[in-house]
């Protein structure tokens, strides 16, 4: 046989074996229901910080916080404006300086913000050193400040950490003359600073006397008897024996006390009466748009209860409950710091950066990062207090961002969240889809809603660990 004979009979075996045999499964499909899923969406997230609020139902859209009264006398937060090199503080925002607070003579304020003078410093520098006479207004605009002290056997303690926006030295202006520090400022990095002597006060309260007799006013109210959280003392007698006249007292509250209006968010959602009525098998379009739709609404309602400026955690967070990160990253004891500052914190919610960062840490130092049964789930843990992740907590372009603590519940004076149950066309508390109409187009319209806000029933409450590194450095 040929050697082309022997190729042509292979060539026809071969043929013969690739010839079909059985149905294909291409054509087969035409005849088959293929299984579906349901329409999936990236952009669902785990929302532990919407599972963890207890929700409180606010049948008048508005809720009110009712409080002592408290005379503070810490010191606020302010803004500033750079120009190039140069830095000056925001007139009005001297204001959060609470010797100043509630003071609105713009002419006054304006001309304290031309007296504070501009000085930098660098890392180890001392800015105030404790035992000299206090008789400066310091505002940090940009750096980190630690106020170091002595501590019990006489070696050095850091005692607290500013960093952007805060303020020390405010009690000068309201206080006697002669105060002296009781604390020593060191610049932890390069820091800028805006002073203002007392002598520069002094010439401005001279020219505007209503600024002076605003400062004295709240320097007499601080000479009342306080507790630690800034309320008057309640009067009371213990121990004694026999008809002691007893103190009288009273708790006086707040004469404005702070009022949450609900938000909402919105959409309107749009579906064609043709797909309406005739593809529904096996799954409902309208139903699966409204589910997308109200979980985006959902992820909307968190971001708003993390941002918004006016009820959002991060915003809503009391100066004395924000401290910053003693190195950058989230250390351990950064976060013992942070759950120091409350009784009964319930939960921490973290980026997943800022979590990864601290274990991180914890790996640095041969530490043991727990782990806490929630919910069915297995999560992060540290002291016993859930490390949660929230995804919605911003990171900036520097690579920082915040971890939140916080106390829920109404009965443990913590933060709540609210809504209003029962409302029009109600499927879920709080949201409910309201039919619009048809347009002539044949397009069917749904306006769907949520109603949302959140409350802080006393400040420490809730707290914020700031200026949290989340990248990585070199060597780590």
């Amino acid at each position: 046989m040929s050697l082309d004979t022997a190729t042509t009979s292979a060539s026809a075996a071969e043929a013969a074996q690739q010839e079909q045999q059985s149905l294909s499964t291409a054509a087969a499909r035409n005849l088959a229901t293929t299984t579906k899923s349901e329409p999936q969406m990236q952009g669902i997230s785990s929302r532990w910080l919407s599972r963890m609020l207890p929700w409180v139902n606010v049948p008048g859209a508005t809720y009110r916080v009712n409080r002592r009264l408290a005379y503070t006398l810490g010191d606020g937060r302010v803004s500033f404006v750079k120009t190039g090199a140069k830095v000056q503080v925001v007139p009005a925002e001297l204001g959060e300086l609470p010797p100043l607070r509630g003071f609105t003579d713009d002419g006054a304020l304006g001309a304290l913000a031309e007296k504070f003078v501009q000085k930098e410093y660098e890392p180890g520098q001392i800015i105030v050193q404790e035992g000299r006479k206090a008789d400066h207004v310091y505002l940090v605009a940009h750096g980190k400040v630690e106020k170091v002290g002595e501590g019990p056997y006489g070696d050095e303690v850091v005692l607290g950490l500013l960093a952007d926006g805060d303020a020390f030295g405010g009690q000068v202006l309201a206080g006697p003359s002669g105060r002296k520090w009781e604390f020593t400022a060191r610049a932890a990095v390069a820091t800028t600073v805006l002073a203002l002597p007392l002598t520069a006060y002094k010439a401005v309260a001279d020219r505007h006397e209503g600024l002076r007799e605003h400062v004295q006013m709240i320097s007499s109210n601080g000479h009342r008897k306080l507790n630690r959280s800034g309320e008057a003392e309640i009067a009371m007698s213990a121990g004694h024996i026999g008809e002691e006249t007893l103190p009288q007292t009273f708790a006086d509250y707040e004469l404005s006390p702070r009022e949450y209006e609900l938000s909402v968010a919105q959409t309107v959602l749009r579906v064609h009466s043709r797909v309406a009525d005739l593809y529904n098998e096996p799954m409902n379009q309208t139903q699966q748009q409204l589910r997308l739709t109200i979980e985006a609404l959902r992820e909307r309602q968190e971001y708003e209860l993390v941002n918004n400026t006016d009820f959002g955690m991060l915003h809503n967070a009391d100066y004395d409950q924000r401290i910053s990160t003693f190195s950058g990253p989230p250390s351990p004891d950064d976060l013992d710091e942070l759950l120091s500052m409350r009784r009964g914190t319930r939960c921490m919610f973290a980026h997943p950066k800022a979590i990864a960062a601290f274990g991180r840490e914890c790996n640095k130092r041969g530490i043991y990062f727990g782990g806490i049964e929630l919910n069915g789930h297995h999560l992060p843990a540290w002291r016993g207090v859930p490390l949660l992740p929230c995804g919605k907590i911003p990171v900036s372009r520097q690579g920082t961002s915040s971890i939140i603590a916080m106390r829920t519940g109404e009965d443990d004076q913590g933060v709540i969240g609210l809504h209003q149950t029962g409302i029009p066309d109600e499927i879920e508390p709080g949201l409910n889809v309201r039919f619009m109409g048809i347009s002539e187009q044949a397009i069917i319209s749904y306006l769907v809603s949520t109603y949302y806000s959140a409350a802080v029933l006393v400040p420490d409450a809730l707290g914020v660990l700031e200026n949290v590194q989340v990248t990585r450095m070199n060597g780590s």
